[in-house]
């Protein structure tokens, strides 16, 4: 039997959990929507029926310990929760003592992003390089920073917030509460919004047609792009454009070996990579240019996958 780890990937919507063996092999997976909305007792008692659940589908197995990659802010090395905006009541909650009296094993905390970022830097695409930037676009847009084989955490493990670089002065407010950050600007909820305010339910579009005359979203604009519809593509185009500007600002900050490219927006990588390194080729002083954007390989067990590597990497 391998060294197994028992590793969640806690977030607003969706808590997953995931048996995962050396070589970030996964071995069992169960997952429950997050009651986010009841506090902090709800979901540790939501992680511990988990665990129990996750660890009866492979009755052999002996974890090591749990790793678990929560939303930000928190503090890895105390293992608190400082205050996540998407789990109300969260506020200085020390989420790795708890479950480790709860469930009597040594429990490692770590920020979501770079807990996909440890993921794919040890098991995925990163694998083999000193320094990598793994930035997700999604919802959002996050990231974690490995700079000469280690993670980047600064002041109470609030580095890496690479979402909230201010890359324009223009554009629509940020969640954060500012104008021209990265996020606001090139994720896939904006790619959505600009769709959405470019069509109109009943136009026979095929953005509106993929999205049911609905609200139309980054996922619909890469579908369309992918059956070649014009005004999907140069959405995909002023897309590739702002990750390109984003992008360039990440590799004069980190000089990475690698930018890993993931989250739901990565799946049109395809389509996005060419104006991405036309972009960077641009705007990156000449010794940055020939850094590769290379997307994600682990997908959506990234978290999990980096979570496990927690207790699994020495």
């Amino acid at each position: 039997m391998s060294r197994i780890a028992l590793a969640f990937d806690l977030g607003g919507t969706e808590l997953r959990a995931a048996l995962v063996g050396d070589g970030g092999k996964l071995l069992a997976f169960t997952a429950v929507p997050t009651r986010a909305r009841d506090g902090p007792d709800a979901v540790i008692e939501q992680i511990a029926m988990l665990a129990e659940k996750t660890c009866s589908e492979r009755p052999d197995a002996r974890p090591l310990g749990i790793g678990i990659g929560a939303p930000g802010p928190l503090d890895p090395v105390a293992g608190i929760l400082t205050a996540p905006p998407t789990l109300s009541g969260w506020r200085e909650v020390p989420l790795a003592r708890l479950l480790q009296d709860r469930l009597k094993l040594p429990v490692r905390l770590e920020n979501d992003a770079n807990a996909a970022a440890l993921g794919e830097w040890r098991f995925g695409a990163g694998r083999g390089a000193a320094s990598l930037v793994f930035v997700t676009v999604s919802t959002g847009i996050g990231g974690g920073v490995i700079s000469d084989g280690r993670i980047v955490h600064g002041r109470r493990g609030l580095a890496g917030e690479i979402g909230h670089m201010t890359i324009t002065s223009e554009g629509e407010r940020c969640l954060c509460g500012a104008v021209g950050c990265f996020e606001a600007v090139a994720s896939g909820t904006a790619l959505g919004r600009r769709a959405t305010a470019l069509t109109k339910p009943g136009d026979g579009s095929a953005l509106r047609m993929l999205s049911h005359d609905g609200e139309v979203t980054g996922r619909h604009v890469v579908e369309a792009a992918r059956g070649g519809d014009e005004a999907a593509l140069a959405l995909i185009d002023r897309e590739a454009r702002w990750l390109g500007i984003g992008l360039t600002n990440l590799l004069h900050l980190y000089s990475p070996d690698m930018i890993v490219m993931g989250g739901g927006i990565s799946h049109g990588y395809d389509l996005l990579r060419q104006p991405i390194e036309a972009t960077i080729k641009e705007r990156a002083m000449p010794a940055y240019r020939d850094v590769p954007v290379v997307p994600a390989q682990l997908g959506k067990h990234a978290g999990l996958i980096g979570a496990a590597s927690l207790i699994l990497v020495d």
